[in-house]
């Protein structure tokens, strides 16, 4: 698996779309290079490589960097979303993808709308699940 991956990291396309993905991911987090580079266990400078498309990351920073970043490795190899996307409802997707290009702050402010949404819902439903069962 680790001699698969190293052959299609020298593409240098692949390669150069990792690194910018990685790039934009921490960006959209709002993390400095030097943030991610201690979460990924690495230094700032190795980060810096890796965006820039200088190096690539081992196979398991890869998969760490997947998980630190809340995505897949695919995501970050490919820039393929649509297989690892469990939603049916394609408005929503679309919608999801637009809110994807905002500026950070725009993203938690959508977030946290969505969050407050799912609240009131999961609040709903315990509520009539309590009425049911008193009935």
């Amino acid at each position: 698996m680790n001699e698969v991956f190293e052959k299609l990291m020298q593409d240098d396309t692949i390669r150069k779309g990792l690194g910018q993905r990685i790039k934009q991911l921490r960006k959209d987090k709002g993390w400095t290079q030097k943030e991610l580079a201690n979460r990924i266990g690495t230094s700032p400078a190795q980060l810096n490589k890796y965006e820039a498309s200088h190096n690539t990351p081992p196979l398991d920073k890869l998969i760490l960097f997947a998980e630190v970043l809340t995505t897949t490795a695919d995501y970050l190899i490919t820039g393929n979303l649509s297989e690892n996307v469990p939603i049916s409802n394609t408005r929503l997707v679309q919608r999801l993808q637009l809110i994807d290009q905002f500026e950070p702050e725009e993203k938690e402010t959508a977030i946290k709308l969505l969050d407050a949404l799912i609240a009131k819902h999961n609040m709903e439903s315990t509520v009539r699940t309590l009425s049911d069962a008193t009935s």
